[in-house]
């Protein structure tokens, strides 16, 4: 239920361009009043745009998702998301008001154009709250989310990020490596020759600002990159595999280099974040 501004503005003339960010931004400041939408002489303020962490895999949802959060979600009845079949999955596990099939889902993946992530937004900017949902874990870290948000912003939409599990913070707590500097990389070159120099950079990045390094990769190719990791790292670098974080088969192992080489162990095509430190 939308609830009316605390303030009246008392506007004279026409309204240009930089009224309508000084309207919009009049809104953004008003978090804590839950504002869904209001018209202040014709302009109708946006939705808040709610980023939704998911589960990493199978489980109980109750053990990553919190229940004002799932009670949040369930209030929405629009969404965008990068894989509608694993969206509806745990939207069902949610329990959302309207039924699945009534949902609204845009999707937004590694495939969408920048220019088509305006119509994205078009219905926060006629005041609809909107969820956005990542394959897996919190959306716009490594994620197609982040240009969408930054967009957001930049129309003056109120972005709320809600809690849940991340695997690479999980992953760092749990590592041992520390967590007062940390980088996070993403994914490093697929490429042989490309992905070995990347590899002794951060490494050395690491030695020299005593930095956590964090990294991920596709889990079909975990293996390559673990085999990567121990050809290219000095033996007592120290490197820690997080795998199936938050899963009944959860691991995470920190071991020297020089220990790995002579640990037999098969990652397999389970999601892993890397960690190194030097």
């Amino acid at each position: 239920m939308s609830k009316p501004l605390p303030l009246m503005l008392v506007l004279v003339g026409h309204f240009d361009d930089d009224m309508t960010a000084l309207i919009q931004a009049c809104h953004c400041s008003f978090t804590a009043f839950e504002l869904s939408f209001a018209f202040v002489y014709g302009i109708l303020m946006p939705g808040t745009l709610f980023l939704i962490p998911s589960p990493l895999g199978e489980g109980k949802l109750s053990t990553v998702i919190p229940q004002d959060v799932k009670a949040c979600v369930a209030q929405l009845d629009s969404f965008i998301v990068e894989h509608p079949k694993t969206a509806r999955h745990f939207l069902k596990l949610v329990c959302t008001k309207k039924p699945l099939q009534e949902l609204d889902m845009q999707i937004l993946d590694e495939h969408t154009k920048k220019e088509d992530l305006d119509a994205l937004l078009a219905p926060l900017l006629n005041g609809q709250d909107v969820g956005l949902i990542s394959e897996a874990g919190c959306p716009a870290v490594a994620d197609p989310g982040s240009d969408l948000v930054k967009l957001a912003h930049k129309k003056g939409i109120r972005v709320v990020p809600l809690v849940g599990p991340s695997s690479i913070l999980l992953a760092l707590m749990a590592s041992g490596l520390g967590g007062q500097r940390f980088v996070f990389h993403g994914y490093l070159p697929v490429e042989s020759e490309k992905q070995a120099k990347k590899i002794v950079q951060i490494e050395k990045a690491s030695r020299s600002g005593n930095e956590t390094q964090i990294f991920i990769e596709t889990p079909y190719r975990n293996m390559k990159l673990f085999e990567a990791l121990l050809l290219h790292c000095r033996e007592d670098t120290l490197l820690c595999l997080a795998t199936d974080i938050t899963l009944a088969t959860e691991s995470i192992l920190t071991k020297s280099i020089g220990s790995w080489k002579k640990t037999a162990f098969d990652i397999g095509k389970r999601p892993t974040v890397f960690l190194i430190k030097g």
